[in-house]
């Protein structure tokens, strides 16, 4: 069967027949002629042969085989309109089907429990793939298409990429309780680079910031594989270390073990951004997910403004509470 022959004001014709079961009144209802729309029935019935009415002087029925084609005329319709909607949305915002949304390591586990309900609330017809990688990793998934957008820790090379600054995260000490840093007069990032100072591994952007706020050399301190190995390495008394303010849990430490500090004015922290392929389609779509991720700033982050530039972040005063 030729599908040229078949469009959808031909199916738009049977359904109106066949819900208003008169020929007249569905002429009326699609804005044509009855003649027009006799006529492009019959068209209709003879490329399918089949005969989709049962025609009388008095009435139209359905025949069995109409019955069937009327049920998925519907359907073709129903998805025809859906392909028309999902085509607006996807001139702009909101996003709509499928997003691969990557996020360094240090930062998805704490922030997706956060955002997610909102974010499904505010983007319902987005299907949302997570993952969680290295900088360098979500980059190249990035340039290669395997990622479609990614929340990263800035700066990151953004030559083909749109890079849209999201919220500043304040880094806190977090130390053993009996540590000389567990208390003490206003807290800076020099005062940390010890001998104690605990790292994650090469590769890890959040290793590579910790060293540049301290000044600490690049092979200081013990290494860990992640931030929750940092968080045990601190409880057993092994050093200190900073970790981003989205990993601190709140309440007291049940063990006592460890408290965490938070530093002077213009304390270490990290920019928060997120990043897509310039040439995406989706570019206005993924800058209101930017939007987004501004307006829905997490509590103890500073958001950044409208036009993506970092606002300057306001004196935070010391505190020993917190654990780790």
């Amino acid at each position: 069967m030729n599908m040229s022959g078949l469009s959808l004001r031909d199916l738009e014709y049977v359904v109106a027949v066949a819900e208003e079961m008169h020929f007249g009144r569905a002429a009326e209802r699609c804005n044509v002629s009855q003649p027009t729309l006799s006529v492009q029935v019959r068209k209709l019935e003879d490329l399918l042969g089949l005969a989709l009415f049962e025609r009388g002087n008095r009435r139209v029925m359905l025949t069995p085989a109409g019955q069937t084609i009327v049920r998925q005329a519907r359907i073709v319709m129903a998805e025809a309109q859906r392909l028309l909607v999902l085509a607006s949305e996807g001139r702009g915002a909101p996003l709509t089907g499928r997003l691969v949304l990557a996020a360094i390591q240090t930062l998805g586990p704490y922030l997706f429990p956060l955002i997610l309900r909102t974010l499904r609330q505010d983007f319902p017809l987005l299907a949302l793939a997570l993952s969680e990688a290295r900088t360098a990793e979500i980059l190249e998934g990035l340039r290669n298409g395997r990622i479609d957008a990614a929340l990263v820790s800035l700066p990151v090379p953004a030559s083909g990429l749109t890079v849209s600054p999201l919220f500043v995260e304040p880094f806190q000490l977090a130390c053993p309780a009996e540590h000389p840093l567990a208390r003490g007069g206003a807290l800076r990032a020099t005062d940390i680079a010890g001998p104690d100072l605990l790292l994650l591994d090469e590769g890890n952007c959040l290793r590579d910031q910790t060293v540049a706020a301290c000044g600490a050399g690049s092979a200081a301190g013990r290494h860990a594989t992640s931030l929750e190995t940092l968080r045990s390495m601190v409880a057993a008394g092994a050093g200190y270390t900073l970790l981003p303010a989205l990993a601190v849990p709140s309440g007291p430490d049940p063990s006592g073990l460890t408290v965490t500090r938070s530093f002077d004015v213009d304390g270490p922290g990290r920019t928060v951004a997120l990043a897509w392929r310039t040439s995406d389609p989706r570019a206005d779509g993924l800058a209101h997910l930017a939007a987004f991720f501004r307006a829905h700033a997490p509590a103890g982050t500073t958001a950044c403004r409208d036009d993506g530039m970092p606002r300057p972040r306001a004196g935070r005063r010391d505190s020993v509470s917190d654990p780790v």
